[in-house]
């Protein structure tokens, strides 16, 4: 398979993450992270249905990154066969960080059946720490991937710049998340540069199919 093809799967598989990762997270589980502990747990039970379809959604998303992860390896080697592999790693960590946070959802349904509510709703606070621990590895893979598309010259440069910045956005919202909590609300909106950048890489991707000059 020719890199170019190589290049539009990447991005094909990197439209899925996008679209699997916002649908499970911002439009199956928001309601369940609003208001008290017995709000959450009433919401929960209610809500199993749209909560066992976002672990489907979820899985799909890690299955693609793992792909992603892979196929950004075989494209970006020839720039640096070190940092390709080190990027591939902490992509490949990210996506085994998401799939512990989705066992931990998968125990929703049985704590809530028994009673535990409590328990519930420490499994949904435990999936958004194990989350966020995964996207600081994923920062990581944002800063050498940024330099990686920086220098293969294939991709625009405000691009590789914005996938490079949006390390710092994960980062900051990790480190906020497992330190500052109360921090979270003021960093979330800067999660529109990674949104931005990364569906900017993803429609490169399918669009031209270069990732190198040459």
């Amino acid at each position: 398979m020719t890199d170019r093809r190589l290049a539009r799967l990447a991005g094909a598989f990197y439209l899925l993450i996008i679209l699997a990762g916002v649908t499970s997270e911002v439009v199956l589980r928001a309601p369940f992270h609003v208001g008290s502990p017995e709000t959450v747990a009433a919401a929960l039970s209610e809500g199993l249905g749209r909560l066992r379809l976002s672990l489907l959604f979820d899985l799909a998303m890690v299955g693609a990154d793992i792909t992603v992860a892979l196929l950004f390896y075989r494209l970006l080697v020839p720039v640096s066969a070190g940092l390709s592999l080190a990027a591939m790693v902490f992509r490949l960590m990210q996506a085994a960080t998401i799939a512990v946070g989705l066992i931990l959802l998968a125990g929703i349904p049985t704590s809530l059946t028994s009673g535990a509510d409590v328990q519930a709703t420490t499994l949904l606070t435990l999936h958004g720490i194990a989350y966020d621990t995964g996207l600081a590895l994923f920062a990581v893979n944002c800063w050498l991937m940024g330099w990686l598309l920086w220098q293969a010259g294939g991709v625009p440069r405000v691009i590789a710049a914005g996938i490079a910045l949006s390390g710092g956005v994960y980062m900051a919202g990790s480190l906020a998340r497992l330190a500052a909590p109360d921090l979270l609300p003021l960093i979330q909106p800067a999660y529109l540069v990674p949104l931005l950048a990364e569906t900017g890489l993803c429609l490169w991707l399918l669009i031209t199919g270069r990732v190198r000059a040459r």
